[in-house]
């Protein structure tokens, strides 16, 4: 992929809002996502601005004072993942990066995107959801140990733990209750952490991540040096069939468009891969995954940038 193939579609875009901060929990890290885009696309001499969505009451005067026509959408979390700005965007008739509010609403609540995991044959840890006002000892009395427990609506491992004693699903449960009123209680599966980025509906290289941490968290995601990362992953060449089929697979049957990120464990020992979630908009910071991917497959940052751009103006857009 060349970025001369792309660069004669840039009249197409026009002026680009890089959309940052939002509402949710994961803030601070969509302001360096964003900050880390628009620094790509004015040293590829694209007229470019950083538009900070502190409310989502307040964006569409932004995006009409701005004057934008193409958006390239860097939030993280609630609002910027759950279809809703995606939502607001298509009623302004402005194209934008990434997949329509339907994919991104199942991609981001893990209990759905669960439930189509499952019903089409993509293995995914077994899990219990459970809603704040109907929790009781009782309804988490058959949870295996280990187990994960984390929000169903949230990124970034924010208000996830891996609880090893079943006096800790409590307050395990308590923590993931301050990010929503609905969580997930699932298997723990042991293995190494893999990821594969999609774009332009192809499975990039795998990567495989290492932490330094008890798992795969907060610290670990967006600390430098806190992770080693392998891309492309040192797996056996069916491991690695595997995990990009299953990628793919993930990413077509929630309906995500363009590109995102399929996060999975594999299982060394019997040579399995689960998949536990997709991300649609991964991030784009110095250890953010999907550059890496793009990196290893030969597309630079900049270059990674301008093609989602490009699919956003070409495709329709689809509510």
């Amino acid at each position: 992929m060349k970025l001369y193939n792309y660069m004669k579609n840039i009249h197409n875009i026009g002026r680009v809002g890089v959309l940052s901060g939002g509402p949710s929990s994961e803030r601070d890290i969509s302001i360096k996502s964003a900050d880390a885009v628009f620094h790509a696309l004015i040293s590829l001499g694209l007229d470019a601005v950083i538009i900070d969505v502190t409310s989502p009451d307040l964006l569409r005067d932004k995006l009409r004072s701005h004057n934008i026509d193409t958006a390239f959408i860097a939030l993280h979390g609630r609002f910027g993942e759950d279809g809703g700005v995606q939502a607001l965007l298509y009623s302004e008739d402005i194209p934008y990066t990434g997949s329509g509010p339907q994919a991104s609403r199942l991609a981001l609540d893990k209990a759905l995107s669960k439930e189509i995991f499952k019903a089409h044959n993509i293995p995914t840890p077994g899990y219990l959801v459970s809603e704040k006002k109907n929790f009781t000892i009782n309804s988490i009395r058959d949870v295996k140990i280990p187990c994960v427990v984390k929000p169903c609506n949230e990124g970034s491992s924010i208000g996830m733990s891996i609880v090893d004693i079943r006096e800790n699903i409590i307050p395990a449960a308590k923590e993931a209750f301050m990010y929503d009123n609905k969580i997930i209680i699932e298997d723990y599966v042991e293995g190494l952490d893999i990821t594969v980025g999609i774009l332009d509906e192809k499975p990039l290289p795998v990567i495989s991540i290492i932490t330094k941490d008890k798992f795969y968290n907060y610290h670990a995601k967006y600390t430098l040096g806190a992770s080693d990362y392998t891309v492309p992953a040192d797996l056996p060449d069916i491991a690695t069939y595997k995990a990009q089929s299953l990628g793919i697979m993930a990413h077509k049957v929630l309906g995500c468009e363009s590109f995102s990120r399929v996060d999975m464990i594999w299982d060394k020992k019997c040579n399995a891969i689960t998949v536990l979630e997709v991300n649609t908009i991964p991030g784009f910071t110095q250890t953010s995954l999907l550059p890496k991917a793009a990196k290893a497959a030969g597309i630079d940052f900049p270059e990674l940038c301008f093609i989602m751009l490009t699919h956003a103006v070409k495709r329709q857009v689809k509510v």
